[in-house]
């Protein structure tokens, strides 16, 4: 897979709005060059649901003409958004065509802040059926991880994720209910940070899958995660801090019983927690309090989340996924035995926050995956169990911060063996977002990874 030959093709959101707010170059031309790449590489990786030629095209020579293009933070950056999120024209897939909805007559929030930004949304990205798995496919095709095509990116926002790790884009809206946006950055090789609650505006299916779901993006680069996070948030521009000496709890105790890191994620730990010590920071082993009944109320909740979505859009069954179906039945029932009560969420919270008070933690960090990301093909049409099976035993680490509302990043560091990305999980308690990106940063400066898989 080859790159159009452009110095924009593949930089960072950073250098492409610093070129056009120079005029180095245009958002047009920008615009152009990376609609061209995808035609090139998206056809393998299957990453977009919609691209928007014409009407992208048209929004870039509008940024081109505006007066004020020192105030666009993303001048003329070429951005996806998840095709869960209402886009104005297009219809909102959420996964699949049984899924889809009637065209947006108005973007979601956080388009409208990337587009008042200065971004130009070339296209939506896919997902599974109704974001429910840790894997990018469907009957019509597999979305592909650009580092290992016979790999998937993750899920939910899988698409996102390849299309950012293989430079279509440099930056992709992305959401995260139950680890969406932390897979696939681990599975891709990606910064991807998960707001607390409360942080980016939500207002995602319903009820925000019971106050679980939290907006964000991908990015190659910490300083193009901030800049993506400062623009969905409606913050201005901020630099970030250097972190202070910071106590870092390390555990690589699994949230589910009987899954264990494999060793290359164990060895991220231990990589992890070096880079820390050497930044002046203090380690020491914490295992957060998971309990049987933390995943029984967590997998209760994930059911009924499904179960209300169908619900509320009146789909037949039948025309769902066979994961999907069954998903939804467990839902149903799971909802009204109360499986999915805000007090179980709240009990959570609460037992997390004593966690990091008890022990002094700033931070914990935990692996980001279990083991190598699966195979691409062969889950939609595959059975409930098996895709349970799957998604339960490669990607544990990141749901219960979901049921507890706190903020939690996943950072590259390093390549397994099998030549797939490694990366680690950072959790915090409420509003450290700019605390993770900072931590974060220093990890990039001391260990700097491969920005793009295919170069």
């Amino acid at each position: 897979m080859e790159y159009v030959p452009t110095t924009l093709v593949g930089a960072t959101a950073r250098q492409i709005a610093r070129a056009v707010r120079r005029g180095d170059t245009s958002a047009t031309q920008v615009v152009a060059d990376h609609l061209e790449q995808i035609a090139i590489s998206d056809p393998e990786l299957n990453a977009f649901r919609v691209v928007r030629g014409g009407e992208a095209m048209t929004e870039a020579e509008k940024v081109d003409e505006q007066d004020d293009l020192a105030n666009l933070p993303l001048a003329g950056v070429p951005v996806a958004v998840k095709e869960n999120t209402p886009v104005a024209g297009l219809p909102t897939w959420h996964g699949s065509a049984a899924a889809r909805t009637a065209v947006a007559e108005e973007d979601h929030e956080v388009v409208r802040r990337l587009r008042g930004a200065g971004a130009v949304v070339v296209g939506t990205t896919r997902m599974p059926e109704f974001g429910l798995w840790g894997v990018t496919d469907s009957p019509d095709g597999a979305t592909r991880n650009p580092w290992a095509l016979d790999r998937t990116p993750g899920g939910s926002s899988g698409g996102a994720g390849a299309a950012v790790a293989a430079g279509l884009v440099p930056i992709a809206h992305a959401n995260d209910g139950f680890g969406s946006i932390r897979i696939p950055a681990a599975c891709c090789g990606l910064v991807g940070l998960k707001p607390g609650s409360g942080v980016i505006p939500r207002d995602l299916g319903v009820d925000d899958w019971f106050g679980m779901v939290e907006h964000g993006v991908l990015t190659t680069t910490v300083a193009d995660a901030v800049l993506g996070f400062n623009v969905l948030a409606g913050r201005r521009p901020q630099k970030l801090t250097e972190p202070g000496r910071l106590r870092v709890g390390v555990s690589l105790r699994s949230p589910v019983a009987g899954v264990r890191p494999d060793e290359p994620n164990r060895s991220a730990v231990a990589t992890a927690g070096k880079l820390l010590v050497n930044a002046g920071h203090d380690t020491v082993t914490a295992e957060p309090p998971y309990s049987p009944g933390l995943g029984v109320a967590g997998l209760g909740t994930w059911f009924a989340a499904a179960y209300r979505e169908v619900d509320a859009a009146g789909l037949d069954l039948r025309r769902l996924q066979p994961r999907t179906r069954q998903h939804v039945r467990l839902g149903r029932w799971a909802y009204r035995r109360g499986y999915a009560a805000q007090s179980k969420r709240d009990g959570w919270r609460a037992t997390a926050l004593r966690f990091f008070a008890d022990r002094g933690l700033d931070l914990l960090l935990t692996p980001a995956l279990a083991s190598t990301p699966p195979p691409a093909d062969g889950h939609a049409g595959g059975s409930w169990r098996s895709n349970m099976r799957v998604n339960v035993r490669y990607a544990p680490y990141a749901a219960p911060w979901n049921f507890a509302g706190l903020p939690a990043i996943v950072v590259p560091v390093g390549v397994r063996p099998d030549g797939l990305p490694l990366g680690v999980q950072f959790v915090g308690p409420p509003d450290s977002e700019l605390l993770l990106l900072a931590v974060a940063a220093q990890f990039e400066l001391a260990n700097p990874w491969q920005r793009l898989a295919l170069v």
